[in-house]
């Protein structure tokens, strides 16, 4: 199946998080925090608000940064997505 996002929503995939500390540490699943780094899956067609056109500015591919509880988790083909407007993005990791 796919996912075909709408408006100005992103569907992204979040990136795994380090499972040991700088130090070695190894860390257990209820330790670790939510990652904030994901990989763009879709990006939707942009759409008009107040009369103006918002441009999407991601494309498939990109690496992004994003708020820590931001956008609606799914869970489909046995894969977790998350779809999140992109004014939730914070920014683009180069």
């Amino acid at each position: 199946m796919k996912i075909k996002p709408l408006g100005e929503r992103v569907v992204i995939k979040m990136l795994e998080s380090e499972e040991t500390t700088k130090s070695g540490i190894v860390l257990p699943g209820s330790a670790k925090e939510k990652p904030q780094v994901a990989e763009v899956v879709a990006v939707g067609p942009g759409t008009v608000v107040d009369g103006k056109e918002v441009k999407m500015e991601l494309r498939v591919g990109d690496k992004v940064l994003i708020s820590k509880y931001a956008g609606t988790e799914v869970k489909l083909d046995g894969q977790e997505y998350t779809i999140l407007k992109q004014s939730d993005i914070l920014a683009v990791v180069e």
